[in-house]
């Protein structure tokens, strides 16, 4: 049995002061008040509030960052770069960026991170011999770095749509993304999927990249998977107006209905930006009970545009939020950027309550992810939490019942101090306790795979 006693905790969408927290084999079983912390428990002094998810993640993309932002750039020059990231991979290179990545996240607070893994093979398109080798590399990154993880497996098959629904053939770097049809990638995510059935830490989940990526007579195939396996089905939907154009072109649709027409919307699945959405779109996200994954500093660095949050939540839509290319890994950030992005766009204060916000990042992340069983502080839940600092420059002075807000209108990453996945302790004092010098581990791992 362990126990924590926190100075203050996020309980049932209040502050609750003086709680002490139980665990045994991984598991919350005891939530209680205790003014003063009992013999043996660890003091948590701040806010401690259910473990981040972050429900979208590229952690290749984490070796992007600053270089990205050279010159004026453009979403095309950021994709080249991307690219160029992803042609210098292998399974060993893609194992050390992955875990300093995660050990990024878990000192940013993150328990659990869904992982929208499209590079599967090697350069030209060539298997591994293991041909979820790739998938196994994160697999270990996330154990190394101690959080847990579902791995989307996505299906990249093409380059672009076309009116007949083949797909024009991926080309380049590409060729490292596709399975070659989605018959194929199935096959491959049920191995998987297979190898991870017994883990305590891992999910395999799906994703269909984008109506790009897929092509439209091979969605129904990676929906059917998903739906057989019971897993999460991700997808990035409405990115760019230049996505909805080249749908509407090939398809005569926009993304969404095509996706709802191929059985892709559903309780089970997490529509990724969801940024350029019609009144039609959104009302089809709604009535198919589909979440959505805002991922509000990539959205702004790559000039994507600012998504319906309000109105998707409106229409019963549950938010979750994601890092994304990894810009910034700052869940904090992420969640009052989904609050300040709307205000800039609508000039109106007060969409989002911090308990909202709150729940995107936590509870809403996890279930996103396919795990109903944490999110929250409560007997029976995963033991997964994170603490965040209420001395520091940035989060003192006001009054402990508005330490909710403080947390999300103030803090950042930096002020994070402890992250306990489990029942145990993966970042105390702000020092991950398995990596150790994460920011030395970035360095090394960035510097093997860019000139």
């Amino acid at each position: 049995m362990l126990s924590y006693w926190c100075q203050h905790a996020w309980i049932g969408g209040a502050v609750a002061t003086g709680v002490l927290l139980e665990c045994e084999g991984g598991v919350l079983t005891s939530v209680a008040r205790a003014p003063s912390p009992p013999r043996g428990a660890e003091v948590l002094c701040g806010l401690t509030l259910p473990g981040f998810a972050d429900a979208h993640s590229h952690a290749f993309h984490r070796a992007l960052r600053g270089t990205v932002q050279r010159d004026r750039g453009t979403f095309w020059t950021w994709r080249e770069t991307m690219y160029e990231v992803a042609a210098a991979l292998d399974p060993d290179t893609y194992l050390a960026l992955a875990r300093a990545a995660y050990a990024e996240m878990a000192l940013a607070g993150v328990t659990c991170v869904g992982e929208f893994h499209y590079l599967h093979h090697g350069p030209d398109g060539r298997r591994y011999s293991d041909p979820n080798a790739m998938g196994a590399a994160l697999v270990e990154a996330a154990a190394e770095a101690g959080v847990r993880l579902t791995l989307l497996d996505t299906a990249y098959l093409s380059s672009g749509p076309t009116p007949d629904g083949a797909g024009v053939p991926p080309e380049g770097v590409q060729l490292r993304f596709s399975d070659g049809s989605a018959a194929a990638w199935a096959e491959r995510a049920e191995a998987l999927a297979g190898s991870l059935a017994t883990s305590a830490t891992v999910r395999c989940g799906a994703a269909v990249h984008s109506v790009r990526a897929v092509p439209a007579r091979e969605l129904a195939t990676v929906a059917e998977w998903a739906r057989r396996s019971s897993a999460p089905l991700h997808v990035h939907l409405s990115e760019q107006p230049a996505e909805n154009t080249a749908c509407v072109e090939a398809y005569g649709r926009t993304p969404a209905r095509l996706l709802a027409d191929h059985g892709v919307l559903g309780p089970l699945t997490t529509a990724v930006h969801a940024t350029h959405l019609t009144p039609e779109d959104i009302g089809l996200l709604g009535g198919t009970r589909t979440g959505a994954c805002f991922c509000p500093t990539t959205e702004r660095d790559l000039a994507d545009g600012i998504g319906p949050a309000p109105r998707l939540a409106a229409e019963g839509v549950r938010l979750s939020l994601g890092t994304d290319s990894h810009a910034r890994v700052d869940l904090l950030a992420e969640a009052r950027s989904l609050e300040l992005d709307q205000r800039l766009a609508t000039g109106v204060r007060g969409h989002f309550t911090a308990a909202e916000l709150l729940d995107a990042a936590t509870s809403a992340g996890h279930a996103a992810l396919g795990w109903p069983d944490a999110g929250a502080l409560e007997p029976g839940r995963l033991a997964d939490f994170t603490t965040v600092a209420l001395d520091t420059v940035r989060t003192a002075g006001p009054p402990a019942e508005t330490a909710a807000e403080t947390a999300v209108f103030a803090a950042t990453a930096a002020d994070v101090r402890h992250t306990v996945v489990a029942g145990r302790h993966v970042v105390r004092d702000g020092v991950h306790l398995r990596v150790g010098d994460v920011g030395g581990a970035l360095a090394a791992a960035v510097g093997a795979v860019t000139p």
